[in-house]
């Protein structure tokens, strides 16, 4: 073999056991799959949390009297 084709298989070898940029990949798509489960999850709790929020406010007005232009 010649000296380029060397120096092509010794860079192959050397990619296949460096593992630290590994370490870097898999925390990255560890990330990922957290955001989209979060993203996932907010939607889902949309109309849930919503209808809560609009249930408290409706007995809140419910609950308190208008008094709106009574000039207290």
């Amino acid at each position: 073999m010649g000296r380029k084709a060397d120096s092509m298989l010794q860079l192959l070898k050397t990619l296949a056991l460096e593992d630290s940029g590994q370490d870097l990949i898999e925390y990255a798509l560890i990330a990922a799959l957290v955001g989209v489960a979060g993203v996932s999850a907010l939607r889902v709790l949309n109309n849930t949390v919503g209808s809560a929020f609009s249930g408290v406010n409706g007995a809140l007005s419910n609950a308190v009297p208008n008094t709106a232009g009574q000039g207290h």
